[in-house]
Parts: structure tokens; C-alpha cells; sequence
């Protein structure tokens, strides 16, 4: 029997789908699986901030004053020397621990208000310039008065008479020894905020009773530090700013 032109192209077609389907269903591609990306891919490495430094400036210790020019020759004998100044009197014992102008307790720490005074040999200007100091907020430890001047000692231990004018209230430390660290928490293992260089000047803003720590503040930095790393406080002083 002859199969009619039109029913063979359908067989034709039937076997061609039956047949080729399988094959082209294995070749077409599934869904691609996406790789998992490592854990850190995404995450930025910072590198840790270097602790800031700070460092002194400015000069820290008592200079010499400038010497006088030398006057002209005289024309006339000289007048004779006059007699050196008096010694300012002595503290009564029982009067040592007060001061006999202010009534405050002796000793005690005060700052230079400005970045020139002089520390004079004698209370009064009739007492030769010894030094000049030129740091604003050194810190000086009043240990006599005498009317309106004070025998005030510096961090080196030199010793002199300044005018109260030339003073303020206000404490102040100085870093002396070592690098300090300047500490975010009044602990040893607490986070570092700076590291203050022998001879920073700063400010102290308390220091509680019997404490060995003390809040301050240099520059912009403000911390903790440890009594024995500055100069400025009695042992076991209270102080609040």
C-alpha cells in the first residue's frame, strides 16, 4: 500500500521528535550554581592608627637674663655701693604651713601666667633678675610668701622669688622621666589616647584623694595619667579644676 506524501512527512516528523527530544533536552543547560564568595571578599582590611605623639614645645627651663648693656664712662667718681637689700624675715614654725599673705597651705602648686616672668634673688625689685622663664603654665610650687612675692621652687629645683601677679591658680603638670602614655581609663591595660614626650605641658583637670591617677588633658588629647609620670601634685593631693 502507498503511503500518501502527506502521512509520511507526518511519520517523519513523529520519529524526529520521539528521537532527537532526549538528546536535546540533555544538551540544554540547567541553572548555573553560583560559587560562594570567601567570607572576607567584602570586608575592607584598615590598618591599625598609630598612637599620637605629642611633643613639647617651647623651652621648659629657667634662661639667664639678657645682659645690660655697659654704660658709659663715668665723669665723676662713682657714688658708693648701697647696702645690699635685707633678707625677708622668716616664717614663724607655726606659720609654715599656712601662708603668711593668703592664709593658703604651703606648700602648694601654682602656674607662670605668662610666657615671660622673672624669678628674682630677693621678694621686691630691688632683688637682681636671676633667671627669665619664657613657658606659659610651667608649673612651680609655692613654698614661702612675703607680702605680694613668692619663693616658688621649678621641676629642675631652682628656686627664686616671682611676683603673685606673674602666677595663677590654675594647675598645670609637666612631663618628666620618661614617654608618658596617656590613658583612655585611670587602668594600666586601658586603651592608649597619646604618648606625651618628657617636658609636654598640660592641664590637670582632678585628681582624686589617694589616687595614682589623675584626668588631664594636653592639647586636644584628654586622659589618664599615672602621679609618678609628671610634676605638679603633692603625694595623694586632691585636686579639682
Amino acid at each position: 500500500m502507498t503511503i500518501p506524501v502527506s502521512a509520511s512527512w507526518l511519520a517523519l516528523l513523529l520519529c524526529g521528535v520521539l528521537l532527537c527530544a532526549p538528546d536535546a533536552a540533555a544538551q540544554t543547560p540547567g541553572p548555573v550554581q553560583a560559587q560562594p564568595k570567601p567570607a572576607n571578599e567584602h570586608k575592607a582590611t584598615h590598618p591599625a592608627k598609630p598612637t599620637p605623639v605629642v611633643k613639647p614645645h617651647g623651652t621648659t627651663h629657667a634662661q639667664k637674663p639678657a645682659k645690660q648693656a655697659p654704660a658709659a664712662p663715668a665723669t665723676t667718681p662713682p657714688a658708693p655701693a648701697p647696702p645690699p637689700p635685707p633678707e625677708p624675715p622668716k616664717q614663724a614654725e607655726t606659720d609654715t604651713a599656712k601662708g603668711s599673705n593668703t592664709g593658703l597651705p604651703l606648700p602648694r602648686y601654682a602656674a607662670l601666667r605668662s610666657d615671660e616672668v622673672n624669678l628674682r634673688a630677693g621678694p621686691g625689685t630691688r632683688y637682681p633678675i636671676q633667671w627669665v622663664y619664657k613657658r606659659r603654665e610651667l608649673p612651680v610650687e609655692i613654698q614661702r610668701e612675703f607680702e605680694v612675692w613668692r619663693l616658688v621652687q621649678d621641676p629642675d629645683g631652682t628656686k627664686g622669688w616671682v611676683h603673685q601677679a606673674t602666677l595663677t591658680g590654675r594647675r598645670s603638670f609637666i612631663v618628666t622621666g620618661a614617654d608618658a602614655t596617656l590613658r583612655r581609663d585611670a587602668r594600666d591595660a586601658a586603651a592608649a589616647v597619646a604618648v606625651l614626650k618628657p617636658g609636654v605641658i598640660g592641664h590637670i583637670r582632678s585628681c582624686p584623694a589617694a589616687s595614682d591617677w589623675c584626668q588631664v588633658q594636653a592639647g586636644d588629647y584628654r586622659g589618664y595619667l599615672k602621679r609618678s609620670q609628671f610634676w605638679g601634685t603633692l603625694p595623694g593631693e586632691v585636686v579639682t579644676n
